[in-house]
Parts: C-alpha cells; sequence; structure tokens
C-alpha cells in the first residue's frame, strides 16, 4: 500500500470484502456503515472512512446523509487463520 492511502476508494465496499493488504493498511481507522434494520434492510458496506468519528460524520454530511443513522467502528488488525 502507498504511504499516503486513497481512503474514498473503500467507499462503497463491504469490510470484509476487503484484500489482507488493504485490511493492513487501515488498521486503526474508523469506518461508518449504516445502521441495519428490517426496515430499511442496508447493505453493510462502508460510507466513510477517517481517523476519526469526527472525519467520517463530516464525510456523511457533505454527501446530505444523516450520521444519526450510522455505526462508527475502528478497523481492527485481520485475524489470520492458523
Amino acid at each position: 500500500m502507498p504511504a499516503t492511502l486513497d481512503l474514498e476508494k473503500f467507499v462503497g465496499r463491504p469490510p470484509d470484502r476487503l484484500t489482507l493488504a488493504e485490511r493492513e493498511a487501515v488498521v486503526g481507522k474508523v469506518i461508518a456503515m449504516e445502521v441495519y434494520t428490517p426496515k430499511n434492510l442496508a447493505l453493510q458496506r462502508i460510507e466513510a472512512m477517517g481517523d476519526s468519528v469526527e472525519e467520517c460524520v463530516a464525510q456523511l454530511k457533505r454527501r446530505d446523509l444523516d450520521p444519526l443513522n450510522y455505526e462508527f467502528t475502528r478497523m481492527n488488525p485481520p485475524l489470520l487463520s492458523r
């Protein structure tokens, strides 16, 4: 992964579909995903990514999305099976 990471390329992708190299490159980043409810059947995909919840909220607001409809999670290192 390059030293400067383009976080926009992760938007719209499911976090479980990131490659191992991509996953390792974003460890510690915060992602925003729409909260799933039976009413909206939200897909689990990254809608914002940054260094903080505040950064993700700002990204969502720039896209006219309500941050209250999103959950924020820190990306952990990938689990490696033995």
